[in-house]
């Protein structure tokens, strides 16, 4: 998880988190995610009444096993809050995966995502896409959901440097690369693009 993704997510998103909420964490990082450690963090002890995770993979801590990446088994409605970092770029086709996600909100809740645009090409096992507010907006509409606030920003701190290209592999970075990164200089600032929709209802 990079570090603009949980700044941007502490920002606009955390406000969303209430005591009672029913989370549904899509592709988490982790078990707990690093978003949901943010929010026991932050909550303590008003965190949400349920936090699941669904991912394609079966893996230990995981709530569900999703059948695809357009069909999850959870019922309609189920949750308040359904939550997605850093995977709508590796979905091959968003305009399939959002309704899902809407169709698992609760009328009245939210689908809150957030995804790269300038992070490097990474396969896992696919890297498909980047998008700025105005797909978020359209893909949004296309799902049946109203967007509350879509933008692509980057709060991470500028360093003393200019800003250096990242490169194609972060497994076999330069001697220059490592270097800067030994001496903990951002290199590379991210941009992501942050929406958070609301299912009507």
């Amino acid at each position: 998880m990079h570090e603009n993704s949980k700044l941007i997510f502490a920002r606009h998103a955390m406000p969303l988190f209430a005591a009672g909420t029913r989370v549904l964490e899509i592709g988490p990082d982790g078990v707990p995610s690093t978003y949901q450690a943010m929010v026991r963090a932050r909550l303590d002890d008003r965190s949400p009444a349920v936090w699941d995770t669904v991912d394609l993979a079966s893996r230990p801590g995981m709530t569900h096993a999703a059948r695809s990446e357009y069909e999850f088994p959870i019922a309609d409605g189920a949750y308040d809050l359904v939550l997605s970092g850093q995977v709508l770029e590796h979905v091959r086709k968003p305009w399939r995966w959002l309704p899902e996600l809407a169709r698992v909100c609760r009328p009245g809740g939210h689908v809150v995502t957030i995804s790269p645009v300038t992070w490097p090409y990474h396969e896992a096992p696919v890297d498909c896409w980047r998008i700025y507010p105005e797909g978020m907006r359209a893909l949004c509409d296309e799902a049946g959901l109203a967007v509350v606030e879509s933008r692509w920003e980057c709060l991470e701190p500028h360093g003393l440097l200019p800003r250096w290209p990242r490169p194609v592999s972060d497994h076999a970075p330069g001697v220059l690369y490592k270097f800067a990164r030994w001496l903990h200089w951002p290199l590379a600032r991210s941009h992501d693009t942050l929406t958070i929709a609301r299912k009507p209802g």
